[in-house]
């Protein structure tokens, strides 16, 4: 998230989809301009247990109680349909499209809404599998992003105990990385940056469907990639 959040001039608004551990919430409130984040998760549940549960809360930082952190458990899908507020940027933190019911919130449709809720100048960062052994998924989720006329910009990171992971940037102008990233983030600055959007020849792109409500090409891309990794 920080090579989209970091990009953006003085954000002060910020919506997060998914993300009920508060753990994205944590570092969106280590931004000094950020004045409101509302967090949409699906689940009471989880946000109640990362709110209340002591050793759980300490690992976000109590960013649930945090006064400028509204929660609402609602389905993302309909809370975009419905709700009219703008943000400077957005997280869209869902698991993966293992079924039809996740596969929605990766289509044309959701993120042509997730659009209509960024501001002139936004961006959302979206987690989309992995690069490496699901290429197919991941590229789908960026060309779908790209038919939802929004600006889509690849990365990936290695993130211990998931491997090689993808995300993608989708903002309503050209991505323009950050001339400098917050002091004390643990692995990331201006000289490793640069490296999140390089992709090795056995992660590069390759030809996919765009993934929408009425194919869901997406799920059958994930079931297939990962069935072929666990077996």
């Amino acid at each position: 998230m920080h090579p989209a959040l970091g990009a953006i001039p003085h954000p002060r608004r910020v919506l997060v989809l998914g993300g009920g551990d508060g753990l994205a919430v944590r570092e969106i409130l280590k931004y000094p301009t950020v004045e409101s984040v509302t967090l949409v998760d699906l689940d009471p549940a989880m946000t109640r247990l990362f709110s209340e549960n002591p050793a759980l809360a300490r690992l976000n930082s109590g960013s649930l109680r945090d006064p400028r952190v509204h929660v609402t458990n609602a389905d993302a899908f309909v809370w975009l349909e419905n709700d009219t507020e703008s943000f400077d940027f957005a997280i869209v933190d869902f698991p993966d499209p293992t079924n039809y019911s996740l596969g929605k919130l990766y289509t044309t449709a959701f993120y042509r809404l997730l659009g209509r809720h960024l501001s002139e100048h936004g961006a959302a960062a979206i987690q989309s599998t992995s690069p490496l052994f699901a290429k197919q998924s991941y590229w789908c989720i960026v060309r779908t992003v790209e038919s939802a006329a929004l600006h889509a910009t690849p990365y990936h990171a290695y993130v211990p105990s998931f491997g090689e992971w993808g995300f993608v940037i989708a903002s309503k102008e050209p991505y323009e990385p950050p001339a400098s990233y917050l002091s004390g983030l643990r692995f990331l600055d201006g000289s490793t940056a640069p490296d999140l959007f390089r992709f090795p020849k056995d992660m590069l792109a390759v030809d996919v469907e765009v993934n929408r409500l009425n194919n869901q090409v997406l799920v059958q891309y994930y079931d297939s990639e990962w069935r072929r990794v666990s077996d």
